[in-house]
């Protein structure tokens, strides 16, 4: 499998960084005055203690003293592209200026003329294979799959996708989202497919999809979308979520219960979210000026903070940027040597198998 982006972090580079100085993105004074004359901008999916987006939230409102109306916090990539065709002619609050979907949700949206086309100041340094030529959605982070483990309960710890398999882990491991609308879950799906397969992408898909269907008959699958709460209370003690999610979990919960995070041996499978505005947005200039925001270097180390790695990583890194101690809070470079990152064509083809099939073939209602 071809990678479309390249993990790049380096032990090596933490001696070369210094303490980051927010460089601001030459924002037009024009776009500012006329997001502030809208008052307002609304988003959706966007829980706080993803990539660090409740600070990030924060530091825009204080910034530009913009009302923020959040909408459904728990949405799924799906979930945010429906509430756009939904609300085509609806201008009051239930309808979303932007979306932050998983990749391959952009490129449909764009498909189905959802998107609004922006490019940020900073566009030059977002790789070109996160991006859309013409600006309709652009990458904005990225993280890995991996284990959210309560240690409390959870005595051995799982280190591989076919440990999940055992009869030691019964009623334990959960997904974070629902399959048939979530990229989080939809991507799991495919990571534990890609593990059995060994790499082969044209069967992931298949692959994880029997997988969970012999984790649900075996009594392992919990069918509930697990969460920091559901975890620390046992109901899932083993979630697989993005490894930013599961440490920002960790943090969360300070130590009750222990938790851990593992990178799985085999099938880590690296996911990009990207942004994009809605073409019917209600406030279009506050959402160009919360693209500008979240592109910014402030943005992109707000998802750092977030234990999320900014698109604009590199790009950073190479700017010193980057405070070494930051760095130092995530998971070792090594956790990622395997990752891969499913191109935009895998991920299309994988998709509609995984989302429409997950009924008839593992047949768990996750909610």
């Amino acid at each position: 499998m071809k990678a479309a982006l390249k993990f790049t972090t380096s032990i090596s580079v933490l001696a070369l960084l210094a303490s980051a100085q927010f460089a601001s993105a030459q924002v037009p004074d024009a776009l500012v005055a006329a997001a502030k004359k809208e008052g307002q901008l609304s988003v959706i999916g966007l829980p706080h203690d993803w990539c660090g987006y409740g600070a990030i939230i924060d530091g825009f409102k204080a910034k530009y003293g913009l009302t923020m109306n959040e909408l459904n916090p728990d949405a799924g990539s799906g979930d945010e592209v429906e509430a756009i065709k939904a609300n085509k002619g609806n201008t009051g609050p239930q309808a979303p200026d932007v979306i932050d979907v998983g990749l391959s949700f952009g490129p449909t949206a764009k498909g189905e003329s959802l998107l609004m086309p922006y490019k940020v100041a900073t566009w030059s340094t977002i790789p070109a294979n996160a991006k859309d030529a013409d600006g309709a959605w652009y990458g904005d982070y990225y993280g890995v799959l991996g284990f959210e483990v309560n240690a409390d309960i959870v005595k051995k710890i799982p280190a591989d996708w076919s440990d999940l398999l055992s009869d030691e882990y019964k009623n334990s491991v959960a997904l974070a989202g629902d399959p048939r609308t979530s990229n989080q879950a939809i991507q799991a799906v495919y990571a534990a497919g890609l593990s059995a397969v060994k790499g082969d992408a044209t069967k992931a898909a298949d692959a994880g999809l029997k997988y969970f269907s012999e984790l649900s008959k075996s009594g392992n699958f919990v069918p509930v979308i697990g969460k920091a709460a559901s975890v620390a209370q046992g109901a899932t003690p083993i979630v697989v979520r993005w490894d930013y999610n599961a440490l920002a979990d960790r943090d969360t919960l300070k130590g009750n219960p222990e938790v851990k995070v593992v990178v799985p041996k085999t099938g880590v499978v690296a996911g990009v979210y990207a942004q994009a505005i809605s073409a019917y947005a209600p406030h279009p200039n506050a959402a160009k000026l919360w693209m500008e925001y979240l592109y910014s270097d402030e943005g992109q180390i707000g998802f750092l903070k977030g234990y999320c790695h900014p698109i604009r990583f590199q790009n950073l890194v190479d700017d010193k940027k980057v405070d070494a101690a930051l760095l130092a809070k995530l998971p070792p470079a090594e956790a990622y040597a395997t990752a891969v990152f499913p191109t935009l064509a895998e991920q299309d083809a994988a998709k509609p198998i995984i989302t429409k099939q997950w009924d008839s073939v593992v047949g768990s209602n996750v909610k």
